[in-house]
Protein backbone atom coordinates (compact mmCIF):
# COMPACT_ATOMS: atom_id res chain seq x y z
CA UNK A 1 0.00 0.00 0.00
CA UNK A 2 1.42 3.48 -0.76
CA UNK A 3 1.84 6.21 1.41
CA UNK A 4 0.13 9.32 1.46
CA UNK A 5 2.62 11.92 -0.07
CA UNK A 6 1.51 14.94 1.83
CA UNK A 7 1.45 12.91 5.22
CA UNK A 8 4.66 12.19 4.08
CA UNK A 9 6.02 15.68 3.24
CA UNK A 10 4.51 17.20 5.95
CA UNK A 11 5.62 14.73 8.91
CA UNK A 12 8.70 13.06 7.50
CA UNK A 13 12.15 15.51 8.58
CA UNK A 14 14.88 13.62 6.83
CA UNK A 15 16.73 14.26 3.61
CA UNK A 16 15.07 11.68 1.53
CA UNK A 17 12.28 12.45 -0.60
CA UNK A 18 9.52 10.53 -2.37
CA UNK A 19 10.97 11.09 -5.59
CA UNK A 20 14.47 9.63 -4.81
CA UNK A 21 12.40 6.36 -3.35
CA UNK A 22 10.99 5.85 -6.48
CA UNK A 23 14.03 7.03 -8.59
CA UNK A 24 17.29 5.86 -7.21
CA UNK A 25 19.11 2.75 -7.69
CA UNK A 26 17.75 1.70 -4.30
CA UNK A 27 14.49 2.14 -5.18
CA UNK A 28 12.94 -1.23 -3.41
CA UNK A 29 14.81 -0.41 -0.05
CA UNK A 30 14.36 3.46 -0.04
CA UNK A 31 10.32 2.52 -0.12
CA UNK A 32 10.98 0.19 2.71
CA UNK A 33 12.58 2.97 4.85
CA UNK A 34 10.27 5.41 4.02
CA UNK A 35 7.22 3.20 4.82
CA UNK A 36 8.97 2.29 7.94
CA UNK A 37 9.48 5.65 9.28
CA UNK A 38 5.83 6.75 8.38
CA UNK A 39 4.77 3.83 10.16
CA UNK A 40 6.68 4.95 13.45
CA UNK A 41 5.89 8.72 13.33
CA UNK A 42 1.68 7.83 12.18
CA UNK A 43 2.40 5.47 15.67
CA UNK A 44 3.74 8.66 17.70
CA UNK A 45 1.38 10.85 16.15
CA UNK A 46 -1.77 9.08 17.67
CA UNK A 47 0.14 8.78 20.83
CA UNK A 48 0.26 12.22 21.45
CA UNK A 49 -3.31 12.48 20.10
CA UNK A 50 -4.72 10.48 23.14
CA UNK A 51 -2.15 11.96 25.48
CA UNK A 52 -3.53 15.32 24.42
CA UNK A 53 -7.16 13.73 24.61
CA UNK A 54 -6.90 12.59 28.14
CA UNK A 55 -5.68 15.83 29.73
CA UNK A 56 -8.47 17.31 28.37
CA UNK A 57 -10.92 14.97 30.05
CA UNK A 58 -8.70 15.21 33.14
CA UNK A 59 -8.94 18.58 33.08
CA UNK A 60 -12.66 18.94 32.43
CA UNK A 61 -13.33 16.61 35.64
CA UNK A 62 -11.12 18.80 37.77
CA UNK A 63 -13.37 21.89 36.69
CA UNK A 64 -16.43 19.64 37.65
CA UNK A 65 -15.48 19.04 40.64
CA UNK A 66 -14.36 22.09 41.05
CA UNK A 67 -17.87 23.82 40.42
CA UNK A 68 -19.86 20.96 42.54
CA UNK A 69 -17.32 21.42 46.05
CA UNK A 70 -17.90 25.81 44.93
CA UNK A 71 -22.45 25.24 44.71
CA UNK A 72 -22.23 22.48 48.19
CA UNK A 73 -20.04 25.25 50.53
CA UNK A 74 -22.07 27.71 49.29
CA UNK A 75 -25.15 26.80 49.83
CA UNK A 76 -26.36 26.20 46.42
CA UNK A 77 -27.96 22.54 45.64
CA UNK A 78 -27.06 21.67 42.13
CA UNK A 79 -29.63 20.07 39.70
CA UNK A 80 -29.45 16.36 40.22
CA UNK A 81 -29.93 13.51 37.41
CA UNK A 82 -33.99 12.86 36.58
CA UNK A 83 -33.37 9.77 37.72
CA UNK A 84 -32.42 10.78 41.35
CA UNK A 85 -35.76 12.36 41.97
CA UNK A 86 -37.89 9.22 41.04
CA UNK A 87 -37.40 6.26 43.48
CA UNK A 88 -39.26 3.86 44.40
CA UNK A 89 -42.00 3.73 47.61
CA UNK A 90 -40.59 1.66 50.38
CA UNK A 91 -43.14 0.26 52.59
CA UNK A 92 -41.35 0.50 55.58
CA UNK A 93 -40.90 4.28 55.40
CA UNK A 94 -44.82 4.48 54.63
CA UNK A 95 -45.39 2.84 57.85
CA UNK A 96 -42.40 4.90 59.34
CA UNK A 97 -44.23 8.13 58.46
CA UNK A 98 -47.33 6.84 59.72
CA UNK A 99 -46.47 5.87 63.47
CA UNK A 100 -44.20 9.07 63.36
CA UNK A 101 -47.58 11.16 62.44
CA UNK A 102 -49.54 9.60 64.82
CA UNK A 103 -47.09 9.93 67.37
CA UNK A 104 -47.48 13.73 67.05
CA UNK A 105 -51.13 14.08 66.76
CA UNK A 106 -50.98 11.68 70.38
CA UNK A 107 -48.87 14.52 71.95
CA UNK A 108 -51.05 17.17 70.73
CA UNK A 109 -54.30 15.17 72.10
CA UNK A 110 -55.92 14.86 68.42
CA UNK A 111 -59.55 13.52 68.44
CA UNK A 112 -60.62 10.05 67.66
CA UNK A 113 -60.38 8.67 64.57
CA UNK A 114 -58.11 12.02 63.45
CA UNK A 115 -56.99 11.22 60.05
CA UNK A 116 -52.96 10.78 59.35
CA UNK A 117 -51.13 12.11 56.84
CA UNK A 118 -47.84 10.46 55.33
CA UNK A 119 -46.15 13.55 53.71
CA UNK A 120 -42.99 12.78 51.46
CA UNK A 121 -42.04 15.70 49.74
CA UNK A 122 -45.09 17.40 47.84
CA UNK A 123 -46.43 14.53 47.65
CA UNK A 124 -49.67 13.80 50.62
CA UNK A 125 -50.90 10.43 50.97
CA UNK A 126 -54.32 10.60 53.68
CA UNK A 127 -55.24 7.60 55.78
CA UNK A 128 -58.62 7.85 57.56
CA UNK A 129 -60.96 5.17 58.86
CA UNK A 130 -63.99 3.61 56.81
CA UNK A 131 -66.08 6.38 58.16
CA UNK A 132 -64.91 8.94 56.09
CA UNK A 133 -65.90 10.00 52.30
CA UNK A 134 -64.09 11.38 49.63
CA UNK A 135 -65.42 13.38 46.67
CA UNK A 136 -64.61 14.51 43.06
CA UNK A 137 -63.55 18.02 44.21
CA UNK A 138 -60.77 16.56 46.64
CA UNK A 139 -62.86 17.38 49.91
CA UNK A 140 -62.87 14.41 52.94
CA UNK A 141 -65.98 13.90 55.03
CA UNK A 142 -67.10 12.58 58.28
CA UNK A 143 -70.88 12.83 59.25
CA UNK A 144 -70.47 12.18 63.18
CA UNK A 145 -74.00 13.50 63.67
CA UNK A 146 -76.65 14.19 60.66
CA UNK A 147 -78.77 16.98 61.79
CA UNK A 148 -82.64 17.75 60.85
CA UNK A 149 -84.32 20.74 58.65
CA UNK A 150 -83.08 22.02 55.75
CA UNK A 151 -80.00 22.41 54.28
CA UNK A 152 -78.65 26.48 53.80
CA UNK A 153 -79.30 28.10 50.66
CA UNK A 154 -77.33 30.80 49.00
CA UNK A 155 -78.61 34.38 50.79
CA UNK A 156 -79.12 32.54 53.95
CA UNK A 157 -76.78 33.24 57.15
CA UNK A 158 -75.77 30.12 58.91
CA UNK A 159 -74.56 29.61 62.50
CA UNK A 160 -71.93 27.27 63.59
CA UNK A 161 -69.27 26.38 66.23
CA UNK A 162 -65.70 25.13 64.74
CA UNK A 163 -62.53 23.88 65.91
CA UNK A 164 -59.83 23.87 63.00
CA UNK A 165 -56.78 21.62 62.83
CA UNK A 166 -53.61 21.36 61.43
CA UNK A 167 -52.02 18.08 59.88
CA UNK A 168 -50.25 17.11 62.90
CA UNK A 169 -53.50 17.27 65.12
CA UNK A 170 -52.45 21.06 66.85
CA UNK A 171 -55.56 22.83 67.31
CA UNK A 172 -55.70 26.18 65.62
CA UNK A 173 -58.66 28.11 66.11
CA UNK A 174 -61.93 27.32 68.08
CA UNK A 175 -64.90 29.52 68.29
CA UNK A 176 -66.04 27.45 71.58
CA UNK A 177 -62.94 28.27 73.21
CA UNK A 178 -64.59 32.67 71.93
CA UNK A 179 -67.70 31.08 73.55
CA UNK A 180 -68.96 32.63 70.09
CA UNK A 181 -70.59 30.68 67.25
CA UNK A 182 -69.35 31.71 63.53
CA UNK A 183 -72.38 33.92 61.72
CA UNK A 184 -71.54 33.95 57.80
CA UNK A 185 -74.30 34.45 54.88
CA UNK A 186 -73.78 31.79 52.18
CA UNK A 187 -72.78 32.45 48.62
CA UNK A 188 -70.40 35.46 49.15
CA UNK A 189 -67.41 34.23 49.28
CA UNK A 190 -66.84 34.69 52.64
CA UNK A 191 -65.31 31.86 53.34
CA UNK A 192 -62.97 29.46 51.91
CA UNK A 193 -64.29 26.80 48.99
CA UNK A 194 -64.05 23.90 51.11
CA UNK A 195 -65.13 24.73 54.12
CA UNK A 196 -68.44 26.32 52.55
CA UNK A 197 -68.69 23.53 50.51
CA UNK A 198 -68.60 21.13 53.07
CA UNK A 199 -71.40 22.78 55.28
CA UNK A 200 -73.62 23.53 52.34
CA UNK A 201 -75.41 20.13 52.86
CA UNK A 202 -75.51 20.02 56.53
CA UNK A 203 -78.62 19.95 58.27
CA UNK A 204 -79.15 22.31 61.97
CA UNK A 205 -77.96 20.20 64.77
CA UNK A 206 -75.77 17.95 62.69
CA UNK A 207 -71.49 17.37 63.16
CA UNK A 208 -69.67 17.06 60.14
CA UNK A 209 -65.41 16.62 60.24
CA UNK A 210 -64.16 18.43 57.08
CA UNK A 211 -61.06 17.50 55.64
CA UNK A 212 -59.56 20.40 53.27
CA UNK A 213 -57.09 19.73 50.29
CA UNK A 214 -54.80 22.84 49.80
CA UNK A 215 -56.36 23.48 46.41
CA UNK A 216 -59.99 24.01 48.82
CA UNK A 217 -58.12 25.74 51.24
CA UNK A 218 -57.32 29.26 52.77
CA UNK A 219 -54.80 31.63 51.24
CA UNK A 220 -51.50 31.53 53.11
CA UNK A 221 -49.41 34.31 55.02
CA UNK A 222 -48.53 36.38 57.79
CA UNK A 223 -52.29 37.38 57.95
CA UNK A 224 -53.57 34.22 58.03
CA UNK A 225 -54.03 30.89 60.64
CA UNK A 226 -51.16 28.67 57.81
CA UNK A 227 -47.97 29.16 56.60
CA UNK A 228 -48.09 26.75 54.53
CA UNK A 229 -50.13 24.71 51.74
CA UNK A 230 -51.28 21.81 53.48
CA UNK A 231 -54.81 20.05 54.46
CA UNK A 232 -56.61 21.56 57.33
CA UNK A 233 -59.26 19.77 59.13
CA UNK A 234 -62.59 21.01 60.77
CA UNK A 235 -64.73 19.99 63.50
CA UNK A 236 -68.12 21.66 62.90
CA UNK A 237 -71.53 21.64 64.59
CA UNK A 238 -73.97 23.58 62.74
CA UNK A 239 -76.05 25.45 64.38
CA UNK A 240 -79.17 27.04 62.90
CA UNK A 241 -80.06 28.82 59.73
CA UNK A 242 -81.78 32.20 58.97
CA UNK A 243 -83.43 33.90 56.25
CA UNK A 244 -82.00 37.44 55.42
CA UNK A 245 -83.33 40.38 53.82
CA UNK A 246 -82.12 43.70 52.91
CA UNK A 247 -83.56 46.72 54.23
CA UNK A 248 -83.19 50.36 53.56
CA UNK A 249 -83.12 53.26 56.54
CA UNK A 250 -83.44 56.63 55.39
CA UNK A 251 -83.61 56.89 52.20
CA UNK A 252 -79.49 56.10 51.97
CA UNK A 253 -78.51 53.59 54.27
CA UNK A 254 -79.06 49.81 53.51
CA UNK A 255 -78.04 47.10 55.55
CA UNK A 256 -78.72 42.82 55.82
CA UNK A 257 -81.06 41.35 58.49
CA UNK A 258 -80.94 38.21 59.03
CA UNK A 259 -84.22 36.32 61.51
Amino acid sequence: MVPNSSFLLSKISFPYTLSACHTTHRQKSMFQCCSAVTLQDKRKYFRVREQKVNILHYEDNMKRRSLLFFLITSGISPALPAYGKTKSKNPYDERRLLEQNKRIQRENNAPEEFPSFIREGFEVKVVTSDNYVKRDSGLILWDIAVGEGDCPKDGQQVTFHYIGYNESGRRIDSTYLQNAPAKIRMGTNALVPGFEEGIRDMRPGGRRRIIIPPELGPPVGPSTFFSSKQFEVFDVELLGIQDCKRRTIAGFYSDVVCN
